[in-house]
């Protein structure tokens, strides 16, 4: 069933808005955390950030756009209707550029309300609360499928769906439901890290570099047509977390870059290598535990990628705590075995062996417990030299 929120307050994002709304994409910089809005130059009076890819290899040269040509050739800058899907806060900066750019967002699916927290109670994904700030119509099937599903989207009549995490795989009769189909925001460089967890798997990998890639979807999973992609490096000590708000971003970018040269007929889609695609599972909690026989630098990228949900954990005696901000260090004494506690000091910090090398632990995080200084838990569980991690 189609829900109509209502807006609180004014927005220059309201449905309906007309022409072209100044743009607002920002790229963080690598390794900077989120902060307060600043103000940032349209999309259209700036090239593309990040490093294009072209189909040669070559950076791509965004083309220069002359308003008035594109009004004589019958451009539709602002005109195509389109229908968003997502659902987490990597979502968010996506559906804010499309209003941003003068985009007509004629409706939002994304996820229903879901129990959260200790008291279980319903919260809206993190795109639903901007569609009930801003007064978009909302779908919010448990499944997109079902004649009931097709005709509200039939109803919204849009021209393209514009896809960003949205959480569930669509059949083709909904990504052919649009006339200009379905396009897809993904956290990688496909066709490497196809799935649910690019970004996590990309750190947990030891990857130097990532990005976005805008491609037109096709049945089968993060298969489709590439249509644009913006590469971006990995810092050394950046989490899940860091780089999923960075890329968020970027991948605005790169979605509203995209639609300005499909309007054009500017871009050229070329098909995925099926012989380089590699894959990226969905995280779980057994996933993120931690294998202490693998190398430092391997426990290191595990915990950086697993940071946020769902949080890399090692036992220690006998209940799960929570790792943070770990640091790879070369050797330790020969006959230490993985998981043991190297150095337990206020001062000094955590040190635990793995199977080559050792890994320092800035922070933990005990069950029922806050996140804390590793130095705070030694003091208040009495670690010791000797003790271990499983």
């Amino acid at each position: 069933m189609l829900e109509r929120s209502r807006p609180r307050g004014s927005s220059a994002a309201a449905p309906g808005h007309q022409g072209r709304s100044v743009g607002r994409i920002r790229r963080p910089s690598l390794g900077e955390r989120r902060s307060a809005p600043r103000p940032r130059s349209p999309a259209r009076d700036r090239p593309p950030g990040g490093h294009p890819i072209s189909r040669s290899g070559e950076p791509f040269q965004a083309p220069i756009v002359d308003e008035k040509v594109e009004e004589d050739q019958g451009g539709e800058s602002g005109e195509v209707r389109i229908l968003f899907w997502g659902t987490p806060d990597f979502a968010v900066p996506s559906l804010r550029a499309l209003a941003e750019e003068g985009h007509d967002v004629v409706g939002v699916v994304t996820q229903p309300d879901r129990p959260s927290g200790r008291g279980r109670k319903l919260r809206v994904s993190a795109v639903k609360q901007v569609v009930l700030d801003e007064g978009y119509p909302v779908l919010t099937p448990e499944r997109p499928r079902g004649e009931s599903f097709m005709e509200g989207v039939r109803e919204l009549a849009p021209d393209l769906s514009v896809v960003v995490a949205y959480g569930c795989i669509l059949r083709r009769e909904v990504l052919d439901l649009p006339p200009r189909g379905s396009i897809n925001v993904h956290a990688s460089l496909l066709p490497q890290l196809r799935g649910a967890a690019p970004i996590n798997w990309a750190i947990v990998r030891g990857k130097k570099v990532t990005g976005v890639t805008v491609m037109r979807m096709v049945e089968e999973m993060d298969a489709g047509p590439i249509l644009f992609q913006l590469e971006e490096p990995i810092g050394p000590h950046e989490t899940a977390s860091e780089l999923t708000a960075r890329l968020s971003e970027i991948g605005a970018q790169a979605l509203v870059e995209t639609l300005a040269m499909l309007q054009l007929g500017a871009i050229e889609e070329r098909e995925q290598d099926y012989a380089l695609a590699t894959y990226a599972p969905k995280v779980n909690r057994a996933t993120a535990r931690v294998d202490w026989a693998v190398d430092a630098p391997a426990v290191a990228n595990h915990v950086r990628g697993m940071d946020g949900v769902p949080g890399a954990w090692s036992l220690f005696g006998g209940e799960p705590v929570k790792l943070f901000r770990p640091e790879a260090q070369p050797g330790h004494p020969d006959g230490s075995l993985p998981g043991v506690v190297l150095r337990a000091d206020p001062e000094g910090g955590l040190l635990v062996a793995s199977g080559t090398g050792a890994v320092a632990l800035g922070e933990v995080q005990p069950t029922g417990r806050r996140r804390m200084p590793a130095s705070d838990w030694i003091r208040g569980r009495s670690v010791v030299e000797g003790d271990c991690f499983e």
